[in-house]
């Protein structure tokens, strides 16, 4: 049977070698945690703890704002030192609080659910919206939000976005390898949300390894199926993963409820498992530290809120000089320039290199080779569109639909000119929805 894929993207260096067989490993944070109060699309949470109050890991620190919104949960057991402003990876100053960690990590009593089957679709996602489940590959969008559509029964696909298509990025890979019980469990658990629909894993074909556990233990699952892509970035955006594996297509106006489908990262569906199953809110994820300019590439277990520093101590630190770092993946990450900043629940990786390869590029005019287009997965004209960034033509910009832009830098890969297209769409982008708001 042919590979799933979509029309156009790119092929670009996976870099997966030095941390894919890493196996995940736990890592207890020291010292002090931070935990931003905006970890999510939506109102910020609001904190419900004062300074100089003793908490528990897995104790609620902050409460959702809203409905789109979602609490925060304390990862380690210590004090509250401070509630202040802290930078966090985009260089945003984000209103947070400090906990120093005691050691101890004393926990909360977590009330288990045996018989998953016997609760009621309201109970399900009171639990997820309870538990600060967000969508963890990145949006952040609330996880009871996205589960709540407003016709349940159109919803004919659940689809895991197994794919991981950004360069270096193996945590999802490793929670697949080491922990796909767990990543079936919360399929299931969404599936009971939605009786008529179908669960598609949907996964690279270059992880055959995890295609095959799949398979194995949904062989018996008559609502659950293995979807095998075509490796090509960004096979794991939504709109892309919905259109390999449905043949079905959304556009900027659309929600993916509106195809009949809901999508969740691995990592998201593994947080519905322990929320529901076992009553544990989100405190923990794992995180991939690598690139050539790390000592030790690895898989951490980690607890939300950890400093990014000390993570790459545990991972041994540089190995001769670093000139880029990126929060995130390559493609669609954002480059750091302080590593004192906290993880977050949409938080994946870090990723340092001894290069930076986009420092070096230098510029020239565009040759009207037509690679862009040929990438671009929504079927754009980006040097155009760039064209009237460059020009400030805003209205030119939106007719020729540049507000469908998904900017995975599919664009700026591709260009022999070394035009930074996607990096001029984005901004577009946004200074047209900013004046849209305003109006």
């Amino acid at each position: 049977m042919a590979l799933m894929t979509f029309k156009g993207g790119v092929h670009p260096y996976d870099g997966k070698d030095l941390s894919k067989d890493k196996p995940i490993r736990e890592l207890l944070p020291k010292g002090e945690l931070v935990y931003p109060l905006s970890q999510h699309i939506g109102a910020p949470a609001s904190p419900i703890v004062a300074v100089g109050d003793t908490v528990l890991r897995g104790q609620k620190i902050a409460e959702a704002g809203g409905f789109v919104s979602a609490p925060v949960y304390a990862s380690v057991s210590g004090t509250v030192k401070k509630i202040e402003k802290r930078r966090v990876t985009v260089g945003d100053m984000v209103n947070s609080i400090v906990i120093e960690s005691d050691g101890e990590m004393k926990e909360v009593e977590y009330q288990e659910t045996k018989d998953v089957a016997s609760l009621s679709d309201k109970e399900i996602i009171e639990k997820i919206k309870e538990a600060g489940i967000v969508g963890m590959g990145g949006a952040g969008f609330p996880t009871h939000v996205k589960l709540s559509p407003k016709e349940p029964d159109k919803i004919e696909y659940i689809i895991a976005n197994c794919a991981e298509c950004e360069p270096y990025l193996t945590s999802d890979y490793r929670r697949m390898v080491e922990q796909p019980e767990k990543l079936v469990a919360g399929m299931k658990i969404v599936l009971q949300l939605f009786p008529k629909a179908k669960g598609v894993f949907g996964i690279e074909d270059n992880k055959p390894d995890c295609i095959a556990k799949l398979k194995e233990l949904t062989q018996n699952e008559s609502r659950m199926e293995v979807a095998a892509l075509q490796t090509k970035y960004p096979q794991g955006g939504e709109r892309q993963l919905i259109y390999a594996v449905t043949k079905r297509s959304i556009n900027s106006k659309k929600l993916p409820a509106d195809a009949g489908c809901i999508v969740d990262n691995v990592e998201t569906l593994v947080a519905i498992y322990n929320a529901v199953a076992l009553g544990q809110p989100l405190m923990n994820r794992i995180f991939t530290v690598t690139g050539n300019a790390i000592a030790e590439p690895q898989n951490f277990y980690i607890c939300i809120g950890t400093n990014y520093r000390e993570l790459l101590d545990a991972a041994g630190g540089f190995r001769g000089e670093c000139k880029k770092m990126i929060a995130g993946g390559p493609m669609m990450g954002f480059a750091m320039f302080d590593l004192d900043v906290p993880t977050t629940k949409t938080t994946s990786s870090l990723l340092c290199f001894t290069q930076d390869e986009v420092e070096a590029y230098e510029t020239t005019a565009c040759i009207n080779c037509g690679r862009c287009v040929d990438a671009c997965p929504e079927f754009l004209i980006p040097s155009r569109l760039a064209d009237y960034c460059e020009h400030g033509q805003s209205d030119v910009f939106e007719k020729w639909h540049g507000l469908e832009c998904v900017e995975c830098g599919s664009c700026s890969f591709v260009c022999p000119a070394k035009r930074p297209l996607a990096q001029s769409v984005k901004t577009m982008k946004k200074q047209v929805l900013a004046a849209k708001r305003k109006k």
